[in-house]
């Protein structure tokens, strides 16, 4: 039997390959011990992994037959998440954000959906989404920013208000059952989506939203606005306009001037030569100022950080 990572490298590459690809039959993955061992590393690294949740279940417990009950569980389709127990953090200007906060069982389950989900979408997803992915950040946000923000007239900064908490649940299974046919799956995903939460020991259904603090949410919410991405991408295509480069009215006027004071300098002599010399010098001072061609190219340009974009009109100058 093949490592289950070993899958998932293929599946990632396949998803790479061909990016139109539908992926079968992922629920069988969640039935091998090995992913469990690998989910566990990656939450154990985690200061949050003995962080309880609604019931005394951590990372404490984790063992050969706490992996066999849940695969046990899930073989018979018996699995059934517990609702996040919910608590709330401050957020920099001062208001409170809430949070949900798995049992640990949940977590591990969690991952290990995370782990085939992100094999599956992190090839496919947009270039200019930085968020909540691998090797990928606010900064290197900035830094594509920095390097292609060039010429720009004006932009818009756009914030998704309670982007969590608002994402529609038939419309996220709905996308990705674009992309994966397995029902089983999407049912797992469905029974999360639906957990509810906890909070002052009162059960809340949850009818919208993904929970922050979820290990999920972060790449659902990711696959949910790959969508709005691939809607700016088709904007962008249909927007962008290439013309020919000229020269700037400023610059030619520089250019016939000097050429002028070229002529002049040429047929005279002494002082008034002087003078013209000195005009001729400042001319081309003022001309390595200035931009010598522009090009009236529309363009959008778009970057993404989670919840937060900023789509720019520029006019290029060269």
């Amino acid at each position: 039997m093949k490592p289950t990572m070993e899958i998932l490298t293929k599946l990632q590459e396949n998803s790479k390959k061909n990016h139109d690809e539908v992926f079968t039959r992922l629920y069988r993955y969640l039935l091998r011990p090995d992913i469990y061992y690998v989910a566990y590393q990656h939450l154990y690294s985690n200061k949050g992994a003995g962080t309880k949740g609604v019931t005394d279940d951590t990372a404490d417990g984790f063992s050969e037959i706490y992996i066999e009950n849940i695969i046990e569980a899930l073989k018979n389709e018996m699995y059934q998440p517990k609702p996040v127990r919910r608590t709330y953090i401050k957020k920099s200007n001062g208001k409170m954000r809430p949070l949900g906060l798995p049992v640990f069982t949940d977590k591990l389950i969690q991952e290990a959906i995370r782990m085939i989900l992100e094999a599956i979408y992190e090839p496919i997803f947009s270039d200019y989404s930085h968020g909540f992915r691998p090797v990928r950040s606010c900064h290197t946000a900035l830094a594509q920013i920095k390097k292609e923000f060039t010429g720009a007239r004006w932009f818009i900064e756009g914030d998704i208000k309670g982007c969590f908490d608002n994402i529609n649940h038939a419309v996220l299974v709905e996308i990705v059952n674009q992309k994966i046919k397995d029902a089983r799956f999407l049912k797992l995903i469905r029974l999360f989506l639906k957990a509810g939460y906890m909070e002052d020991w009162k059960y809340h259904e949850t009818y919208s939203g993904c929970p922050q603090g979820g290990i999920i949410s972060p790449i659902l919410a990711n696959i949910y606005l790959n969508e709005l991405d691939r809607h700016i991408m088709k904007i962008k295509k249909e927007f962008d306009v290439a013309t020919k480069a000229r020269y700037t009215p400023e610059y030619t006027k520089l250019v016939g001037l000097r050429q002028r004071l070229h002529n002049k300098i040429k047929n005279s002599n002494g002082i008034e030569r002087e003078k013209l010399i000195e005009e001729y010098k400042t001319a081309t001072a003022q001309m390595l100022k200035l931009p010598a061609k522009q090009c009236d190219d529309k363009k959008i340009k778009y970057v993404r950080y989670a919840d937060d974009c900023a789509p720019r009109r520029c006019v290029q100058v060269a």
